[in-house]
């Protein structure tokens, strides 16, 4: 009895350890440590408050970040290509909904990251605070 409890606790301590999240096993986009508060007051910051829109944020990340409202939460993703080398033309754009890639012309959905390619956008971390995001890693 004694010994299926330890082995049944054990289990749970093994599955509650791994990390499922593949944003981090990019090759392309290498890990960088930032924290950055956004004040959704500030005029330039405002329309986050709005569901469906989108800024860029230079200067963070590998090559800047997407911030994007859904409505209901916000996402924060990395401006590099997800599945292209860091290049001149890798920094992502963003149109309506969808981040685009200039050296593939690819398209990425800012509510998931998703675009159909082997990597998705890599996604950051974000709190809300009253009208204050913290975007970090």
């Amino acid at each position: 009895m004694k010994k299926n409890i330890l082995i049944f606790i054990t289990s749970l301590f093994l599955v509650g350890c791994s990390n499922s999240d593949t944003s981090n096993k990019n090759p392309y986009i290498p890990n960088t440590n930032f924290t950055v508060d956004l004040n959704m007051n500030l005029p330039t910051y405002s329309i986050l408050k709005y569901a469906s829109n989108a800024i860029y944020y230079p200067n963070v990340g590998v090559r800047g970040i997407i911030v994007f409202y859904t409505g209901s939460t916000y996402n924060a993703f990395d401006a590099a290509c997800p599945n292209q080398e860091l290049s001149d033309c890798s920094t992502m754009t963003i149109k309506g909904i969808n981040a685009i890639c200039a050296c593939d012309s690819k398209e990425y959905n800012l509510f998931t990251g998703q675009g159909g390619q082997q990597y998705p956008m890599k996604q950051y971390r974000v709190e809300v605070n009253g009208d204050v995001l913290r975007i970090y890693n």
